[in-house]
């Protein structure tokens, strides 16, 4: 896709690697947070979740599906599709933390939705640009 100028593989390595312990430490705290909160109605997901239980699922299934693809990426070869599924994860968790900007608020957790979701941009932009330029 690139016209001269490339990213050669060791900085995407290094790339898919930062982006991978990021995933792997956001969703494990925020997989941590969303048990507290269904079995024991506390912590940041304990608000939402005494007034719809049910949720806990999905908040589950998100944090432990962030943690698996964390786990693909930090074993993944720097290619352009690993490249450009990164991208994909994080314009999705990104665009999710956007559209559902109220559960931050309603679980006081303003600045983990801050950083999570500025670094969710900033890997989406690296990631994309990893891609194009491999």
């Amino acid at each position: 896709m690139s016209d001269g100028f490339t990213i050669g593989p060791r900085p995407r390595r290094l790339l898919l690697a930062a982006n991978a312990v990021f995933l792997l430490v956001a969703s494990a705290g925020g997989f941590v947070a969303d048990l507290v909160g269904a079995f024991t109605g506390a912590g940041p997901q304990g608000a939402v979740l005494r007034a719809v239980p049910d949720a806990a699922i999905g908040f589950v299934e998100a944090h432990g599906l962030a943690f698996i693809l964390g786990v693909l990426l930090w074993r993944a070869e720097p290619v352009r599709s690993w490249h450009l599924t990164a991208f994909a994860i994080h314009v999705l968790l990104g665009t999710s933390n956007l559209v559902f900007w109220q559960l931050f608020i309603t679980g006081n957790m303003l600045v983990v939705g801050y950083v999570t979701t500025i670094l969710h941009v900033m890997f989406a932009s690296l990631q994309l640009g990893a891609a194009l330029f491999a």
